[in-house]
């Protein structure tokens, strides 16, 4: 078993209830087909990396999807709120033995094995490692024991999630990766080619 673990956090993936902002603008089945694609490109990067991997759901298990359980692990979000949710993933991984544990989002196009790969090495000299997103979020959170002041945000999806994380960390040492488009709203398919016929129509 790999002592590194990575936890991917998704939404099912069910009409009218992911990218509900981008929704609006682009319909609940263009939206929907926005993030199966996100999804699989996500999937495809976890493979490229050699690693123990968990899928959280936010609602129910799937167990026939895109995630086969040869090569991920299925768990179900637990707790209240985004931060809460997380930080039991955290938890039950750390329970688990693992040394390092990274948790990453499922809606950026930019991201890649490379980029998990950096997270991950940083670890061996800083205590946690983070890739801030344009939004003012974060879409990758990596720690080597459990730091719960992280998950106690007042306002999670806002844009200064990132912000109020950083000034948590003040006495820890922490790696910051490269920015990153976290996929929300109309202006963020407009970057790439393959997202070019949604953005179109608007």
């Amino acid at each position: 078993m790999s002592k590194n673990a990575l936890i991917i956090f998704t939404r099912n993936p069910e009409l009218g209830k992911c990218k509900t902002r981008l929704a609006k603008t682009i319909g609940d089945k263009n939206a929907l087909d926005v993030y199966k694609y996100l999804l699989q490109h996500t999937a495809d990067v976890s493979l490229k990396i050699d690693i123990s991997r968990y899928v959280f759901y936010s609602e129910t298990i799937s167990e026939k999807d895109i995630w086969e359980t040869k090569h991920f692990n299925k768990k179900l979000q637990k707790g209240d709120d985004l931060g809460q949710r997380m930080q039991n993933a955290f938890e039950a991984l750390f329970r688990l033995n693992y040394d390092k544990v990274i948790i990453i989002g499922s809606d950026l196009l930019d991201l890649n094995e490379s980029i998990i790969e950096n997270a991950f090495n940083a670890l061996d000299h800083s205590d946690v490692a983070i890739g801030p997103a344009k939004d003012g979020g974060y879409y990758l959170l990596g720690m080597k024991k459990l730091h719960p002041k992280v998950f106690n945000i007042k306002a999670w999806g806002t844009e200064t999630v990132y912000k109020q994380t950083i000034s948590k960390l003040n006495h820890n040492s922490v790696y910051v990766l490269e920015t990153l488009n976290d996929i929300d709203y109309v202006e963020d398919l407009k970057p790439y080619k393959v997202f070019q016929k949604y953005f179109k129509k608007n």
